[in-house]
């Protein structure tokens, strides 16, 4: 799934990178660049979601993918969906549950510094609130389809990767983190509201665990 809003200079450059057999879906989130036709041009399937949000646009794609292990990145081409291939294997073969990826930035206009300071002060709130030992909330990651729509993640806005991991935790999944390298992203910034997000996110930190009604998904070594 590649969350999408007025991306056409990244476009090309990131749909060149998806490994060979993956299906593309290219949620166009209100694009006014041609970024959907495009994607269509370049080969993606392209799903639209009017209601604008990060967990919006996620979550749309999620709805509509139909693989059994599915993928996010961010459609900026500041990270290489080509890097989530050992995520998917590590998924398939019960290693994870969810992988995510560690952003390294490969230069300082990679992730600016304040960006860098919110994901640390959020990571350290995270280890507060579910244990986890993790170094970074970004954006690339893999996990099951059908168990990931059963955590019922309910943010359609800047909370929508943190209340996935918070709610996988609570549910007792197996989370696993592996570094990537982060590039300066192509085109314009689209963060906005940074408030807004701040409040996305202290509102997922502030859920009481929920009870978990479905299992984790199953792995090899667990099965008869």
């Amino acid at each position: 799934m590649l969350p999408c809003l007025n991306e056409a200079e990244a476009l090309p450059w990131v749909l060149a990178r998806v490994p060979a057999g993956w299906r593309a879906l290219v949620v166009d989130n209100g694009s006014t660049d041609g970024s959907a036709d495009l994607a269509r041009a370049l080969g993606a399937t392209v799903v639209p979601e009017a209601r604008r949000g990060f967990g919006a646009a996620c979550h749309a794609g999620l709805s509509a993918a139909t693989a059994d292990v599915v993928c996010f990145c961010d459609c900026d081409a500041s990270l290489d969906p080509a890097l989530l291939v050992p995520f998917v294997h590590e998924v398939r073969s019960g290693a994870a549950d969810l992988a995510l990826g560690r952003r390294r930035p490969q230069s300082r206009r990679a992730w600016p510094p304040h960006a860098r300071a919110g994901n640390l002060a959020l990571t350290r709130l995270l280890r507060r609130r579910t244990g986890l030992r993790l170094h970074d909330l970004g954006p690339l990651r893999a996990a099951r389809r059908e168990p990931l729509l059963a955590l019922g993640l309910t943010d359609r806005r800047s909370g929508y990767p943190l209340q996935m991991v918070v709610r996988a935790a609570d549910a007792g999944w197996r989370i696993t983190e592996h570094d990537v390298p982060y590039r300066p992203r192509t085109g314009a910034s689209k963060v906005t509201g940074t408030w807004q997000a701040v409040r996305d996110m202290s509102g997922v930190l502030g859920e009481a665990p929920r009870r978990v009604t479905e299992p984790a998904p199953a792995h090899p070594a667990d099965r008869s």
